[in-house]
């Protein structure tokens, strides 16, 4: 009898090759390279490239579904088929050999630390049959060495991920009903008449997804809104007093409790009239008797302490380069990426934007390393002589059950060899990372406030006035000049200097300001604003509520409308599919004019695709069966009832024709499509 004896061996699957050479060199392997892996003594390193297998298309269930028909919708698989990705067969036959050698008894799942890398792992591993071997997650925040050893030392049996595979087999799973069952019986009960109205000879397929269908109904709904949108006139009434001499100041009339106008129909809210003629009799008014001037009711002086922003998440980040940089939210997920593979920081697809304990208590190893940025040097080394990082975990920057999978995205205070070899943009990024993170460390910015309410005969005139007193964290955040990041405050500060402030010192309740002269400022309403790409994703991550105080949206932050992982790529999907535009160098996005006819197909039919709600808590329902909460049975039953309920709905409408009075209403904004669309729409391209 032949035995054979051999030393066992560990293998690392990592996402990537670039990621299992990042684990070799950190884990002081000496591995040699061989085709598709590379081994060393006593472990053995090889890779993913993505995803190396997929669900299978329906007709490899019945090749009666390769002909899209109603008879055989809805499609409902009982068991689930996958294959193997022709283009990458050869890496997961060397992938599937290596997991089953007999001398590998510990398998380090090493792929992406997020539902996706759990999810392209899985797969391998089904396709393969893998059994009887030691089976070890390896969770990451970052590629340097010391948390790539951290990771593999505490690395937990895989079986404790169980829950997040289950969520991202259901993931899959709903987008592939959805998108099978849903996009099919559009296109055959619709398409026709798309194809009609555009006069194209060819069926139009009607592509939906889960999230991809309801952000459009987003874009849209904008678009109209805009449209209908009326404008309204309304007129302020303000008066301009005199300060001893001084240049002096502008107050604004409310119509405050006692005012003759107080609950009057001729208001448009509480500080203007609907018509100039009203704003015209309170001024004639006012002026009637000498001498003309008004009372001080009172004064208050007060300090307001802002505090420094949350630090980045995904979406918060995109938001700001779309902002300031004018990114799209996937070139700025493919740069942030590239920041992380090289070290500079964390892992971008994160949904947090605080710390973990853990990592506050050795916090102080990023601000150190930070030290060798010549720009933010002095900024790191005053957190440190102050000692500012050694009380940030009692503070709101610190708080593990805000998070999930990963904290917050913060530089690792390494990689600094990179830096040269980084484009312009991808620098900019890493510093806007790299300020928001220090700025935590600073103190809240002061501002020194005054508020004046005046009075005449029966009605009240009321000012504000606002300086920064002390810059705080906005110190580091001002070290970009450009930077915009202080919410319209520095504006309202030139209009308000230290000096005026010292003028106002001299006010007190009682004292009578003459009044130089009333002006009648006019205004108007104005529509919603339009996304632009970075505030579609605030809204995508607040399901579909574009909410803009930063301190609300930290508050009310829930379930989104997809995953930080995958909203850029949703965004980017709509405009390949010619549903949305976005203009690159504003980042402003409106539909096109087959997306608006797609949104009217599935407003008359399947509705409920277009609900950011309800998109939501389908998200919400696959954190909860990634937290345990949700079984699998429940999510897919309710799932496939979604589906089949639908699917049958659509089956049995007959309102192709009603269509037409709506694509007719959208292609008036299209017509004349190669001159220009300034009038029509300027954002367009």
């Amino acid at each position: 009898m032949k035995v054979s004896f051999y030393m066992a061996k560990s293998l690392f699957i990592a996402e990537k090759p670039s990621v299992a050479q990042e684990f070799m060199k950190s884990l002081g392997k000496q591995a040699a390279r061989r085709d598709g892996y590379a081994e060393s003594e006593d472990a053995v390193f090889t890779w993913c490239v993505g995803h190396l297998v997929t669900m299978s298309y329906p007709s490899e269930y019945d090749p009666a579904l390769k002909r899209w028909s109603m008879e055989t919708l809805p499609f409902i698989p009982t068991e689930w088929k996958y294959e193997i990705i022709p283009a990458v067969r050869k890496q997961f036959d060397i992938v599937s050999g290596l997991l089953k050698r007999e001398d590998i008894d510990t398998i380090y799942v090493c792929t992406d630390s997020g539902r996706e890398g759990e999810y392209i792992y899985r797969l391998v591993e089904q396709m393969s049959g893998v059994t009887g071997k030691k089976r070890r997650r390896v969770w990451i925040d970052s590629q340097t060495e010391e948390e790539i050893k951290r990771g593999v030392a505490q690395a937990k049996d895989l079986s404790e991920y169980d829950s997040l595979s289950d969520a991202a087999y259901l993931r899959a799973k709903e987008d592939y009903l959805m998108g099978i069952n849903f996009s099919r019986v559009l296109t055959l009960k619709y398409g026709g008449a798309i194809s009609d109205f555009l006069r194209s000879k060819d069926r139009t397929v009607i592509a939906v997804g889960r999230v991809m269908t309801c952000v459009l109904g987003m874009v849209v709904k904008r678009e109209r809104e805009i449209r209908d949108f009326v404008k309204t006139p309304f007129y302020r009434v303000t008066a301009s007093l005199s300060l001893d001499g001084h240049k002096g100041f502008d107050a604004e009339w409310k119509a405050a409790e006692g005012s003759a106008y107080y609950g009057s129909p001729f208001l448009y809210k509480e500080n203007g009239f609907k018509e100039e003629r009203h704003a015209k009799e309170l001024i004639d008014k006012m002026s009637a008797a000498a001498p003309v001037n008004m009372e001080v009711q009172s004064i208050e002086r007060k300090n307001e302490n802002k505090q420094p922003p949350l630090l980045y998440n995904l979406a918060e980040l995109q938001n700001d380069c779309s902002k300031f940089f004018k990114l799209s939210p996937d070139e700025t997920l493919k740069h942030t990426q590239e920041l992380y593979e090289k070290k500079l920081v964390t892992y971008p697809r994160t949904d947090a934007r605080v710390l973990s304990s853990a990592v506050a208590k050795v916090i102080e190893r990023n601000i150190a390393g930070l030290r060798n940025l010549g720009e933010y040097r002095e900024f790191a080394q005053n957190i440190l002589e102050r000692g500012a990082h050694k009380n940030i975990a009692k503070s709101r920057y610190v708080n593990d059950k805000q998070i999930t999978d990963h904290y917050a995205i913060i530089p690792t205070g390494q990689g600094f060899g990179a830096l040269g070899s980084l484009s312009s943009v991808t620098k900019s990024v890493y510093y806007a990372i790299v300020r928001r993170f220090l700025c935590i460390f600073y103190p809240a910015a002061v501002y020194r406030k005054v508020g004046i309410a005046l009075k005449r005969e029966t009605e009240s005139f009321f000012a504000g006035f606002k300086v920064l007193a002390d810059e705080g964290y906005l110190k580091v955040l001002d070290s970009w000049k450009k930077n915009q990041s202080d919410d319209g405050d520095k504006e309202q500060d030139e209009k308000c200097d230290a000096g005026m402030l010292e003028m106002l010192k001299g006010i007190k309740k009682g004292d009578l300001l003459d009044v130089k002269e009333f002006n009648i400022k006019e205004g108007e309403t104005t529509p919603p604003k339009r996304y632009n790409s970075g505030s579609m994703i605030l809204a995508m991550e607040n399901a579909g509520q574009l909410i803009e105080d930063e301190e609300l949206r930290a508050q009310i932050k829930g379930s989104g409308i997809g995953t930080s992982a995958t909203r850029a790529e949703i965004l980017k999907k709509l405009v390949d599919k010619k549903y949305i535009m976005l203009n690159n160098k504003t980042q402003i996005i409106t539909p096109a004019q087959l997306g608006e006819m797609v949104y009217d197909v599935v407003n008359g039919s399947i509705t409920r695709l277009l609900d950011p709600q309800l998109t939501a808590s389908w998200e919400k329902g696959l954190t909860g069966v990634a937290g345990g909460s949700i079984s699998t049975g429940e999510y897919l039953g309710k799932l496939e009832a979604f589906i089949v309920r639908n699917t049958n709905l659509v089956k049995g409408l007959n309102n192709q024709y009603g269509l037409r009075e709506f694509f007719d209403k959208s292609a008036a904004y299209y017509k004349n499509d190669s001159r220009s669309r300034s009038e029509k729409s300027p954002v367009r391209e």
